[in-house]
C-alpha cells in the first residue's frame, strides 16, 4: 500500500538525483574539447599570459634576469651592471601592433570563451596581477634611484641587435591623424633617441640623458643631422584618471615641447604588455628609460634611471656611429624597412 509519506520520500529521492545530475554535468567540458580557432593577429587578442616571470615568481632568463621587478621575490641588495647582451623584441615591428584593442571576431571570442584551457590561463594571469605588491616599484627606487641597468660601453652590433616594439597612442598634433599614431613609421629611416617615462620623476631622469642643459653635445648633433636624427618622447600612463588629466593640460604641454616636436611626443595608454616590458627592460614604471634606435628600429644602446657621466658621452658617440652607418648604406629620407626582411625574421 502506497502511503503519503512514501510518495513524499520518493519525490525527494527523484529531486536529489536530479540535483546531483545537474551538479555533475560536464557539458561545458565538451565545448572545451573543441580545438580553438587560431586568431589571425595574436598581438591583438587577450593579454599574454605566458609572459616571462608573470607567474609563480620565476626568474626570467636574459641579460636582466636578476634585476628588481614589481613582482617576484623582493631583493634586499642590488647593484646595476652594464648590459652584456642586446635587449628588444625578436621580430621587426609594424604599424598597428600593440594597440591594446581587442580585434577578435565574435566567433573567435566565443571559441575563447568556451575554451577551458584559456580560462585557466586567464585565471593564472589575474592571480599574478593581484599578487603584485602595489608599492614594489617605489621600494625598488632605493637601489641607485631605480637604475635597472647600466648602459653598454659601446653599441650593440647591428646584425645581433633586437627590435624596438611598435607603440600606439596619440601625439600632440592637432590633426585627425594625431589621435591615432604609431611609433614605427616615425622611427624608420632615422636614428632616434627614444625616452619612455610615466611620471615627472621618470621624465627628469630621462632628461639627464637628453636635456639641452644636461647634454648639449647631443642637441648639437641632432641639429647638425639635417633631420636624419631625432628625439622621440613616449609618455606612458595606463591609469585612466591620470591620462585624463594629461589630456586636460595638453595646451601647456604643447607650449613646453614646442610645435616642431608635437609629432615626436606620444601619449600611450594601452598595449605595453609584460612581454614588451621584459624584452626592452622596462621593469620599473617609476623610472625613466632611454633607448638609441637605428633606422631599422633596432635597439643599439639603452640606459635607465639617472645618467652617469660616461653614459651621456656614450649616447652621443653611439648616435654619431649610427649616422655614419646610415651614410655608408645610403639611407635617404624616404627609407622604409624591406618586407622581405620582416618575413624572413618571422620564419
Amino acid at each position: 500500500m502506497t502511503t503519503r509519506a512514501g510518495i513524499r520520500t520518493s519525490t525527494q529521492t527523484v529531486t536529489c538525483l536530479l540535483c546531483q545530475w545537474r551538479s555533475f554535468s560536464v557539458s561545458y567540458r565538451r565545448l572545451a574539447d573543441k580545438p580553438p580557432t587560431p586568431s589571425p593577429d595574436a598581438s591583438q587578442s587577450s593579454p599574454s599570459i605566458a609572459a616571462p616571470g608573470s607567474s609563480h615568481g620565476a626568474v626570467p632568463e636574459g641579460p636582466l634576469a636578476h634585476a628588481p621587478r614589481s613582482y617576484g621575490k623582493k631583493l634586499k641588495e642590488f647593484t646595476p651592471t652594464p648590459l652584456a647582451r642586446p635587449i628588444g623584441m625578436n621580430f621587426p615591428p609594424s604599424a598597428g601592433q600593440n594597440t591594446g584593442v581587442d580585434s577578435r571576431s565574435i566567433k573567435q571570442r566565443r571559441d575563447d570563451f568556451v575554451n577551458y584551457e584559456k580560462h585557466l590561463e586567464r585565471r593564472e594571469y589575474l592571480k599574478s596581477q593581484m599578487a603584485r605588491p602595489y608599492f614594489r616599484d617605489w621600494v625598488n627606487l632605493q637601489f641607485y634611484e631605480g637604475k635597472t641597468f647600466l648602459a653598454p660601453p659601446r653599441l650593440f652590433r647591428a646584425d645581433l641587435s633586437l627590435y624596438f616594439p611598435n607603440l600606439h597612442g596619440r601625439t600632440l598634433g592637432k590633426t585627425p591623424a594625431a589621435k591615432s599614431a604609431d611609433t614605427t613609421p616615425l622611427l624608420e629611416g632615422r636614428a632616434s633617441v627614444v625616452t619612455i617615462f610615466s611620471s615627472m620623476w621618470a621624465e627628469q631622469q630621462a632628461r639627464t640623458f637628453t636635456g639641452a642643459k644636461e647634454n648639449p653635445a647631443l642637441h648639437e648633433l641632432l641639429g647638425a643631422s639635417a633631420g636624419r636624427a631625432q628625439l622621440v618622447q613616449v609618455n606612458v600612463e595606463q591609469d585612466m584618471l591620470k591620462a585624463w588629466l594629461i589630456r586636460l593640460f595638453l595646451g601647456s604641454l604643447r607650449r613646453r615641447v614646442g610645435k616642431e616636436n608635437w609629432d615626436k611626443y606620444f601619449l600611450v595608454r594601452k598595449g605595453i604588455t609584460d612581454e614588451i616590458r621584459e624584452s626592452i627592460g622596462l621593469l620599473n614604471s617609476k623610472v625613466g628609460y632611454t633607448y638609441l634606435v637605428d633606422h631599422q628600429c633596432r635597439i643599439r644602446w639603452a640606459g635607465s634611471g639617472p645618467a652617469e657621466p660616461g653614459e651621456r658621452e656614450g649616447l652621443v658617440k653611439g648616435l654619431q656611429r649610427i649616422l655614419e652607418e646610415m651614410s655608408k648604406q645610403g639611407v635617404g629620407e624616404h627609407y622604409t624597412m624591406k618586407p622581405v626582411a620582416k618575413k624572413a625574421a618571422e620564419q
